[in-house]
């Protein structure tokens, strides 16, 4: 995909304490990036995800991450991290998220996340909400795959 193929970014500055001995970013903290980012998604959605929680008694669980490492990210380095839910199924979620240098086109990671949603007494997948549903087709239009 292309950064404009994003309609949603968050913007970090990594830390010191995110950095290894090489003084490059850890390897596993990209997924800390992109599951922060995917957070930030659904506040502007607006999703209240911990309310939906509280009130279904469903949650999603994480049953697929990968990334891709193209460029390495070092101390106070400003990036953005790219969200767009690419696909929508009965009862799961996938995202496709990309890294960038910040205002540059310089792909640093790509990586995917899929969810599914699970009721939290069984532990059996349920279908997602319709209002859900609604407010990513809202925000990503056309662009998602079902």
């Amino acid at each position: 995909m292309a950064r404009q193929d994003f309609n949603f970014s968050f913007p970090f500055r990594v830390r010191y304490a995110e950095t290894d001995a090489q003084g490059v970013v850890f390897y596993g903290n990209y997924l800390i990036y992109y599951d922060t980012a995917i957070s930030e998604y659904f506040r502007e959605l607006p999703f209240d995800y911990m309310a939906e929680v509280e009130r279904t008694g469903a949650d999603f669980h994480v049953v697929q991450a990968s990334v891709s490492y193209k460029e390495t990210m070092v101390y106070d380095q400003e990036i953005e991290v790219m969200v767009r839910t690419s696909r929508v199924g009965r009862s799961s979620l996938t995202f496709a998220l990309e890294i960038y240098e910040k205002g540059q086109d310089t792909l640093i990671s790509t990586g995917e996340i899929v969810w599914v949603n699970t009721d939290q007494t069984s532990h059996k997948s349920v279908p997602m909400r319709p209002e859900l549903l609604a407010l990513i087709e809202k925000r990503e239009g056309s662009a998602v795959a079902v």
